[in-house]
């Protein structure tokens, strides 16, 4: 756990690097996926040690599938195996390891990358696979018309901004972010000449990443002292077990549980900030002209409550 906070902290100071320094303007595309993927390599090694070849061994089988399956079948074939794996990888630290691997959990990056895998081969199907006509507006917006080469596959899958926690995005919404073209698409929705622009803003995601980590920092408080009064090691102590009435320990479970989720607030909220300070996530404008950084998001906390 240390070296997953440890990671995702210095992944928002490389964030906000990337977007100053290798900015579209300054660095190549080329550079920007390079630079992308070889961090997050190096932040998966870091956290999951060998364990991390599991999301090689994964990532590299299905770009196989990707380059030699008939595209009627590319996405199916992508789904089984990348499902297939994961579940293996799940059973064998249950059954076999018996949850006693001594590493941080490799699984949950495992589970982002299968969501990348099976998005990606399902809007490479829609795009060279099927009609235009038989998509729906989304799918149609969505859909990929060529096989991404290997550099860019390798910087969707395992760029350092989302490779540890998510979130997991659209395949053309990542290229259009790399190519410095995602914030541009978006503010070209607006007529800003009616609102008294002579060119298109340059919206800064300072606000939102400030404002997520402030939920960070809260649901990180929140957990620690939570926990601290209310240990889950406790539910199953004898003597709570043989001493307290059912529904109290029904109800001191649920509040456990409760207490338990601010970790994941903290660990899902502060992939977003991440996301966002390398610029990544700008969606639009809202109906007051606030400019609105939730392209891409792992939870909307409010909504899960």
């Amino acid at each position: 756990q240390i070296n997953f906070v440890a990671c995702q902290l210095f992944a928002l100071l490389a964030a906000f690097w990337f977007r100053v320094y290798l900015s579209p303007s300054h660095a190549s595309s080329a550079v920007r996926h390079a630079f992308a993927t070889l961090f997050g390599i190096y932040f998966a090694v870091f956290c999951f040690g060998w364990y991390s070849i599991h999301l090689f061994v994964l990532v590299m089988m299905n770009y196989g599938i990707m380059n030699m399956a008939s595209i009627p079948n590319i996405h199916r074939y992508s789904f089984v195996v990348a499902m297939g794996y994961l579940t293996l990888c799940h059973i064998s630290r249950i059954y076999i390891f018996h949850y006693g691997i001594l590493t941080t959990d490799f699984s949950g990056p495992l589970m982002i990358i299968t969501q990348k895998i099976t998005t990606l081969a399902c809007q490479l199907h829609d795009g060279i696979g099927r009609q235009a006509e038989e998509l729906t507006a989304e799918q149609n917006r969505l859909a990929v018309k060529s096989r991404p080469s290997l550099l860019e596959y390798l910087s969707y899958l395992l760029n350092f901004m989302s490779i540890i926690a998510g979130p997991c995005s659209n395949y053309k919404d990542y290229i259009a972010f790399i190519e410095g073209r995602h914030v541009h698409m978006k503010l070209l929705e607006v007529n800003w000449k009616q609102k008294g622009y002579d060119r298109l803003p340059d919206p800064s995601p300072t606000g939102a990443v400030m404002s997520k980590l402030g939920i960070t920092l809260v649901s990180l408080i929140l957990f620690l002292t939570l926990t601290k009064n209310f240990p889950m090691a406790y539910i199953i102590d004898d003597e709570f077990l043989d001493k307290t009435p059912f529904l109290s320990r029904l109800g001191y479970l649920y509040v456990v549980t409760q207490a338990a989720k601010p970790k994941y607030y903290f660990a899902w909220t502060l992939a977003d900030a991440v996301n966002n300070a390398a610029g990544y996530g700008f969606s639009g404008v809202d109906e007051s002209g606030t400019f609105r950084w939730d392209l891409l998001s792992n939870l909307n906390i409010w909504n899960i409550e």
